[in-house]
Formats: structure tokens, sequence, C-alpha cells
């Protein structure tokens, strides 16, 4: 108890336990409040009935004694929460340094366990600088999965537990198998196990029951998953055949479920299954396709090929090579690629191995196929799927130069006429790689100066509408872009991206955003800006207004830029349907109109045409 408030308690002014709870707010002592977080007691004054306390989110706050009490709770000055307050540099630096330990002593400063945004509030823009925050926290996660001493969920709404410390490695990891729900979540932990497989083994050898546990656990969940999770299955049993050849002793039993079994028995798609597992794991998967289904095993693989990403396509091409069936995978290539058949990780693959594996099927058919798998996509809805793709057109200098080397100039010129009219690159990318072409062939210059001008005209539009454009491009390309960006990047750490709403909904919000970039690129580049004053009045033009009539009925539009429009006041886009009906036209002419409400079209005569102004 503080000297001072002995003082009090011996005098009968405060009972014992109320003096005791006082002396844990004594200067120099620590406290957590639920909102300013933790903080240290600078000064009192207990006559006057007052605390000043500095808090992390509240310096030199000046509290009421009665009020720090109820408000406020003791912590010990080795608790990590005081550490924030008294020792922050030194946090800091071994935030650096261990980041594993920060979380450990984060977690056991609450109870053991806590949900990653939890961790987030005590640590981020105090410990870490926010905006290193998301990359630290990823190493930190991998730091602790190596410790074992945190059990790290994949989903991002799962609680960190902080671990009994009793418990050998590999004690740990056949823990984390147990408590795993998800069976990826159980595969990974297979992948951690096979870097322990000599501790595994000798764990088994001197209990004789850890190993054989293990692999009848992983049985009974692989065959109850199979109709269900079929993809989680296949990476489960991979991991499981990976771990006994790490151990080399461990014979896996004659009735034990096996990939071939697994896949002979498939009802389902396999590709969707497979596209997202890792390089290694498919291959093993694939070389399980002979003893799946026999003779057929070629035919049934090509089923698949192209439709399990980037690592599948360059694993199933592995695989035809090393058994010398690459024929017989470039001949369904060339088919493929004939009926405009071939998909984004394929084409991919052939432009990276065009010097090697795909040099017999690289040619100008590539160019063409590329081009239209990436337009195709971008008028696609949903997320996209050639980004990389159409990254890698992008970044590869000498890819197009190696697309047309020696090819005919009339496949030359479709190629870039095809490039050149293609809404799925933007101008300025457009004109890169229209300017690669040119280099290799100075012929297609008259493209740029000649056929592909003359299809595109200026559009004229005011200047009011011309600014609201503006404004929503730089809107478009410094706010709602970069904010898609950061949603998709929060939306993937939550786990399973397959199941992810988050991440899904991010995505097709990207290739919205993504294409609208695009159109308004064009329209930009395009327009011609004008205060449509004094318009000549002739005859129908961009700035008049016109009167027509019917009988009894009338009718006043006015006509003005491609980008005005404003049914409610009778202003229509000279671009429109009664905008292109009536321009050009002159007293006394008869129209066709479409009513903007009822959409009936009857017949008018223009009696009277003015400067709208």
């Amino acid at each position: 108890m503080h000297p001072d408030v002995a003082k009090l308690v011996e005098s009968g002014r405060i009972p014992e336990a109320v003096g005791k709870r006082i002396s844990q707010l004594a200067p120099g002592r620590f406290c957590l409040h639920k909102s300013w977080g933790s903080g240290k007691v600078t000064d009192w004054d207990l006559f006057g009935g007052k605390v000043t306390i500095d808090f992390e989110r509240e310096s030199a706050r000046v509290m009421g004694l009665k009020l720090a009490l109820d408000k406020t709770e003791p912590i010990e000055a080795d608790d990590f929460r005081a550490q924030k307050i008294e020792q922050i540099e030194e946090l800091r630096a071994l935030a650096q340094t261990d980041p594993a330990d920060v979380v450990i002593q984060t977690l056991a400063a609450h109870g053991g366990t806590m949900k990653p945004d939890q961790i987030d509030r005590e640590l981020c823009g105090s410990v870490i600088p926010e905006e290193d925050y998301k990359k630290w926290w990823d190493r930190a996660k991998k730091a602790l999965r190596e410790a074992h001493r945190v059990v790290v969920p994949r989903k991002r709404n799962e609680r960190l537990v902080l671990r009994e410390t009793n418990l050998s490695p590999v004690q740990t990891l056949i823990s984390d198998f147990e408590v795993a729900h998800a069976l990826r979540d159980k595969a990974k932990v297979l992948d951690d196990l096979r870097k322990n497989a000599k501790e595994l083994e000798a764990e088994g050898k001197s209990d004789g029951e850890t190993v054989v546990k293990l692999l009848a656990d992983i049985e009974d969940v692989s065959r109850k998953g199979i109709k269900l999770q079929l993809g989680a299955v296949l990476d489960l049993l991979g991991g499981r055949d990976e771990l006994i050849e790490a151990m080399k002793e461990i014979v896996l039993s004659a009735s034990a479920l096996r990939l071939q079994d697994v896949l002979a028995g498939s009802r389902v798609p396999l590709a969707p299954e497979m596209a997202g597992l890792p390089a290694s794991r498919q291959r093993r998967i694939y070389e399980s396709f002979p003893g799946a289904f026999g003779e057929e095993w070629i035919e049934r693989i090509l089923m698949v090929f192209d439709r399990v990403g980037t690592r599948g396509v360059a694993e199933i091409a592995k695989m035809f090579a090393d058994r010398d069936e690459m024929e017989t995978l470039l001949a369904h290539i060339r088919k493929a690629l004939s009926r405009h058949a071939l998909g984004p990780d394929a084409l991919s693959w052939i432009c990276r191995e065009r010097k090697k594996a795909s040099k017999d099927v690289f040619t100008h058919e590539v160019g063409s196929a590329i081009l239209s798998v990436v337009e195709q996509d971008s008028t696609d809805a949903g997320p996209r799927k050639t980004l990389r793709l159409q990254n890698l057109l992008m970044e590869d200098r000498e890819l197009i130069a190696d697309l047309l080397d020696g090819v005919d100039f009339n496949e030359v010129r479709n190629f870039s006429r095809k490039l050149l009219q293609s809404p799925a690159f933007a101008e300025l990318d457009r004109k890169s790689l229209m300017a690669r072409v040119i280099k290799e062939h100075p012929e297609t210059q008259e493209l740029l100066t000649g056929d592909a001008t003359k299809k595109t005209e200026n559009l004229i539009v005011s200047w009011e509408s011309l600014e609201r454009r503006k404004t929503e491009y730089e809107d478009l390309v410094n706010k709602r872009i970069p904010g898609n960006i950061k949603e998709i990047a929060e939306a993937r750490a939550h786990g399973d991206l397959r199941e992810n709403f988050e991440y899904k909904a991010a995505k097709e919000m990207q290739a919205v955003l993504n294409r609208r970039k695009v159109d308004l690129e064009k329209d930009l580049n395009l327009a011609q800006g004008s205060d449509l004053i004094g318009a000549e009045t002739s005859s129908v033009n961009i700035g008049t207004t016109v009167k027509l009539q019917a009988g009894e009925a009338t009718e006043i539009y006015t006509v003005l830029g491609a980008w005005d429009s404003d049914p409610d006041q009778r202003i229509v886009s000279y671009m429109s349907e009664i905008g292109q009906s009536l321009i050009g036209q002159k007293i006394g002419d008869k129209v066709n109109v479409r009513d903007l409400e009822t959409e009936e079209e009857s017949s008018f005569e223009i009696v009277e045409i003015t400067s709208w102004k």
C-alpha cells in the first residue's frame, strides 16, 4: 500500500480494501482504460480527488479519482500493455527482429486468445507504423507458424490461440491437425510435419500410435469429404503421400485410400478442384492419372489442361515431356488454336516457353488468340481472367517482335488492326504495343495515320459535360480504383478465395471500374470542348433549338453535345436517336421522332430553328 494512502487507512478515513485499490493508481503505476488503452499514472491529488494519467490515446488525462477507480483496471509493469507506454522504442525494435514474440506477448496480456482485428488495434499505429503494418503482419504470421507457439487460423475472423509450452514441435503439429476444421488447413499441417519427418517417425516408434492414428484420421476425413470437397481431399492425400515418402520406413496399407482411387471415382469436373493447389501437389495428382484412367489417361488429362491455372499448365507440360508425349500435347494445342479454344493460362505458357518446349506451336495464331481472349474477357461480367496474360504482353518487350517474326504482311496488318480496335487496352498501352509492331514492320505506320484514324471522329461536347467526365475519371483513378485494390487485398486476407464473397464482389467491381476507365480514356481522348454558342440556324446543328409541329401537337427539342442529355428539359445529345434524326434537317422538312416517354414514333414538320444561346 502506498504510504500516503496507508495514513488515510490508519486514521480510519477510508477502508483498507479501498486503500489497496487507490494504491494501484499511485504515480508510476500502470492501468488500462477501455477506450484510451494502457496508461501510466503521472500525478495524483488525494485530497482533491484527482489523478493524472498518460494514456496511449489520451495524454495527460485528468480524471476524478472515483471515476478512475471505476473505469480503469491495474496492470503490472512487466505486462506487454505497460511496456507500450514505458518501453515503446524497445518494443518497436523487437517487432522488427522478432515479430512472433511481440504477438505472443500481446496474446499473453489478453488471456491467450485474440482475433486478428483485436491485435491490429493493439499494435497498428503504435508499435508498428500503419503504412508498414500489412507486410509486418504477414511476416509475423509466417514466423508464428514456424515457431509453433500460436495456433494461427487461415481465416481472419478466427482467433489466434497461445499454446501450452510443454509440447514438442511434432506434438504441437499433431494438435494443429486435430483442431483444424478445413481439410486444406489439415493438408498445410502435413506439409509442416514433413519438415519434421524424422522426429515424427521417431515419436511413432516410441509410442507405436502417433503415426498410425494420424494416418487413420487422414483416411477418415478424406472418405467423408470426397463428395463435397474433392479438391481438398486430393490436396490432403497428396500431402499424406509426400509425408510417408519423407519418413521412408512407413508404408501405406493396401486398403488405404489412394489418389488414383479418388480420381477414378470422381463425378465432378476435376479442373476447378485442382486450380488452387501448389505445383508440386498438382504434379503428384497428374502422375496418378494413368493409374486412375488406364489408356484414357491422356484424353482425361487434356480435358483439364488450360483449366487448372498457370501452375497446372506448366506441370502437365513437364509431365508430357518427361513421358516423351510432348508431341501429343502440341497436337492438342494446335487444334485448340485453330478453333480459338485456348485459354489465357495455356497462351501464357506458350509465350514463356517459345524458345523451348512450345517453339513448334508459337506462331502468329498465338498473337491473334491473345487479342481475342483478352478482348472477350474485358467484355465479360465477373473477375478478369486474363490480367496475367495482358501484363505479359505489356512487360515482355520481345514478345510482339517474336510473334510477328517472318510473318506475312497481311497477317501483320490484321494483327495491328485488331490491336488498334481492341477496347481491352488503355489508349497509352495500345500505342505502346503498336510502337513495337511499327519497330519491326515500319509499313504498319499507315494504320495509325490512315485507316485507323478514319474510323474515329472527335466528340463535340459542352465544357460543362467535359469537366464532369474529367472529374469522374480523376475520382475513378485516384479514389475508387485504389480503394477497390485495398478492398481486394483485405478480402484476400480473409481466407479461401473460392468461398470468399467479399473477394469475389471486390474482383467483380474491379472489372467494372477498369472497363469504365478504358471507356473514359477513350472518350476523353476524342472529346472536343465547345461553348455551343452561335450555332448556324439554316439547318439543325449542335447548339440549336428545334420546334416541331404535327397538327395541334408541338414539340421543342434542344440538340447539344455528345454528353448533354436531359429528357425532362427536352435536351438531347446530337448522337442520340432523336439528335441523329434532326441534325442537318431544315425548316419545312418532315422528320420521324420517337417520344422520350412513350417510345411512340410520330411524324413532325420542322417549323422553327433557333440558336440555343
